[in-house]
């Protein structure tokens, strides 16, 4: 664990991998130090985003030190469900991939609960974590210059959902029309970290 300050109101903990972080941040978020005002997981660091009028930052590193980290995720969060519907260009490619069949991967992907590890590349846009390990998948050689929303596709050990309509290099499994951002909801976010997803096939 190393601690380095992030601009004045910031401080950055690097940690070994993901299931780490996400162990820290589960606890954290139970019990935030005093002077933390918001936490932002990613693959291999936890920020921690500081009120400068009230954070003792040798306090709060002491805390997140002491801090007993515990399993996040299942029976935890709120969880989403969300309907795909699994005809995704990518389908056939993944199947390749995996040595399994195209009915396979989608038995897999729906059987499994993914949590939400940490939110980047677009605003609303949740790397989910905790799949089989069977569906871990390299991005696509060459990226789409338009990849619509709702896209649901697989890279490396996560699944994700595409909020907006963007550019992207993920391998496309399928489609939902559940809203992942909105900006006058509260939150915006439909997922967000610590959140359960199950997906569920739909016609």
């Amino acid at each position: 664990m190393r601690f380095l300050p992030c601009a004045d109101s910031g401080l950055i903990v690097e940690l070994a991998d993901l299931a780490s972080v996400q162990a820290l941040h589960a606890a954290l978020a139970d019990a935030p130090p005093e002077g933390v005002v918001d936490l932002v997981p990613a693959a291999r660091t936890l920020l921690l985003h500081l009120d400068p009028s009230t954070a003792d930052v040798r306090r709060i590193e002491h805390e997140v030190r002491a801090a007993r980290p515990r399993e996040s995720g299942r029976g935890g969060g709120e969880l989403v469900r969300v309907p795909v519907v699994y005809d995704g260009a990518d389908l056939a490619d993944v199947a390749e991939l995996t040595g399994l069949t195209a009915r396979e991967v989608v038995d897999r992907h729906t059987a499994a609960e993914w949590t939400v590890a940490f939110g980047g590349f677009a605003p609303g846009f949740g790397y989910l974590a905790g799949g089989p390990a069977e569906l871990a998948v390299p991005r696509r050689a060459e990226s789409r210059t338009k990849v619509p929303a709702g896209a649901v596709g697989l890279a490396g050990e996560f699944s994700g959902i595409y909020p907006r309509e963007s550019p992207g290099g993920w391998q496309l499994i399928g489609r939902t029309d559940l809203v992942i951002w909105q900006v006058d909801r509260d939150p915006p976010a439909l997922l967000r970290p610590g959140v359960r997803v199950r997906f569920e096939e739909v016609a």
